[in-house]
Formats: C-alpha cells, sequence, structure tokens
C-alpha cells in the first residue's frame, strides 16, 4: 500500500495540508487529491491543499486546491505557510520568491513570522451597490491576487457571514467565478476586524489571507488608516498588512503574521 507524506499547517487560523510534491507525489489529479484529503471527516482536513513543486521562474512554486477541488491563483496564508514549511525543510534559505497563478511573491521567514510581499493589488473600487433579493447593499472591491468584496459592518458579533457572503459570493456581477466577500469593522486606533466567506472553501474560515490585505487596503482608502493596518481574525490571532500609497494607488504590500506546524503524517493514497 503506498502513502503520502504530508505536513498540517496553519496561518492564523487558515490551515492547510502541506506536500513536497516536487517529485510528483500528489500523481496526476490534484484536485480530486484535494477533495479527498481536505474533507474534515473523512480525510485529514484542512481549508486548502498546497503543493511545493519545482520552478524556472522562482526557488520554488506554490499550487493551492481548495476543498471544492478548484485551483485558486494564490492565497496570502498558504504562501506565509508554504515559505516556511520550505525554509524550515532547508529547501530554500529565509528570504526567497514562489511562483504563483498570480504572479511572483517575496517571502521571509523570520522564526515562527512569516512575511509575504503580496502583488500589486488591482481594479480597486470603493461605494457600489449590489441588490441582494429586496434589498440593497453598499460594497468594496479589491483584487489582490483572487477577488474580494468589502462590507462595512457596525459589529461581526451577529452578522451572518455565512448566507449573506454566499449571495454576495454568488452574485451575477461577480459570474461566473464569483468572489470572495469579507465583513470588516473598525476597531480603535490602526485597526479593523476581520470575518470572511471564502470561495472554494465555500463556508466562513478563521482567516483569509488575501481577505485580510484587501480588507486593510479598503479601510486605509475609505479612513485613511495607515501602514500596517493590524487585522484581527477570527482566529483570535492578528496579521498585519504594509503598504506604500500614492494618488489612491497602493504598492509594496506585505502580509505579516505566525505561522505553526501543527502535525506531519502520512496518509493512504
Amino acid at each position: 500500500m503506498k502513502y503520502l507524506s504530508f505536513t498540517k499547517m496553519v496561518g492564523t487560523g487558515n490551515d492547510f495540508i502541506v506536500i513536497d510534491n516536487r517529485t510528483g507525489a500528489i500523481g496526476k489529479d490534484p484536485a480530486s487529491s484535494a477533495k479527498r484529503l481536505c474533507d474534515r471527516k473523512l480525510g485529514i482536513g484542512a481549508d486548502g491543499l498546497l503543493l511545493l513543486e519545482k520552478s524556472t521562474k522562482a526557488e520554488i512554486r506554490m499550487r493551492i486546491f481548495n476543498p471544492d477541488g478548484s485551483e485558486a491563483a494564490m492565497c496570502g496564508n498558504g504562501i506565509r505557510c508554504i515559505a516556511r514549511f520550505s525554509a524550515d525543510n532547508n529547501i530554500t534559505g529565509p528570504q526567497f520568491q514562489i511562483e504563483t497563478l498570480a504572479g511572483l511573491i517575496g517571502a521571509e521567514v523570520l522564526g515562527d513570522i512569516v512575511k509575504a510581499k503580496m502583488i500589486d493589488p488591482k481594479d480597486l473600487k470603493l461605494r457600489f451597490e449590489i441588490a441582494l433579493g429586496k434589498l440593497s447593499q453598499e460594497i468594496h472591491f479589491v483584487d489582490t491576487g483572487v477577488p474580494h468584496t468589502v462590507v462595512i459592518i457596525d459589529s461581526l458579533k451577529d452578522c451572518n457571514v455565512k448566507d449573506i457572503g454566499r449571495q454576495i459570493r454568488n452574485h451575477k456581477l461577480f459570474s461566473p467565478k464569483g468572489t470572495n466577500v469579507n465583513f470588516i469593522s473598525y476597531k480603535s486606533g490602526n485597526a479593523i476586524e476581520v470575518r470572511t466567506y471564502e470561495r472554494g472553501v465555500e463556508d466562513e474560515t478563521l482567516s483569509c489571507g488575501t481577505g485580510s490585505t484587501a480588507s486593510a487596503l479598503v479601510a486605509a482608502s475609505l479612513k485613511n488608516l495607515k501602514s500596517p493596518v493590524q487585522v484581527h481574525t477570527q482566529s483570535g490571532e492578528s496579521l498585519k498588512v504594509y503598504f506604500f500609497k500614492q494618488n489612491g494607488s497602493f504598492q509594496e504590500v506585505y502580509l505579516e503574521g505566525p505561522v505553526k506546524t501543527i502535525f506531519e503524517g502520512r496518509v493512504h493514497l
């Protein structure tokens, strides 16, 4: 019987199965493997499957597959997890670049803290409305490697993230690929609190790196928050989003926060 070695890692509540796939260990159907391995009852359980692969453009390449089998272009917490995995296993040094479908991402591993240089955000659009049934909802949008919608609310405590998030995620405006949805509220000082409905997971997750980045940039645009913005996630841990803003556009965007290795194991193929 064949086995597949894996590492379970978590970035501020976002949990991933990490596999060194440089020799093709996962096989030719990673989408099906993601569905099986990410299942929380019949598999290992995770928000996503991360594959570390060889690259001709950077030190390594990352591919990420959602629990529904779809492949994402980018994942902020995923990139930080695979960066630490690579550094911890001496595949790279502590500073290097990672190839993704969204472009090259720079990473720096400082023990438990991992900082990733995100791609420049695009398609920032503020204050527009969409219809949700008979109601109208003001939203904001930015692409931080994957599409993110941001909704500002007074309190996250009683927010129906799953139901409202699903409606916005599947709204015809974002067809056919859909959007991730972030609900944010402002905290005292230079901080926000975020809850995210993730496309591909099709549920709320405890944290989302690209979503936290999108939320921080929208908040900086609306409230003139300064870099770095502290983002409080549902896991109880925080991320920091650094940026340089000029003439309404953002550059030099970084995402920083803790990454933990939870356990290692092997699973039947």
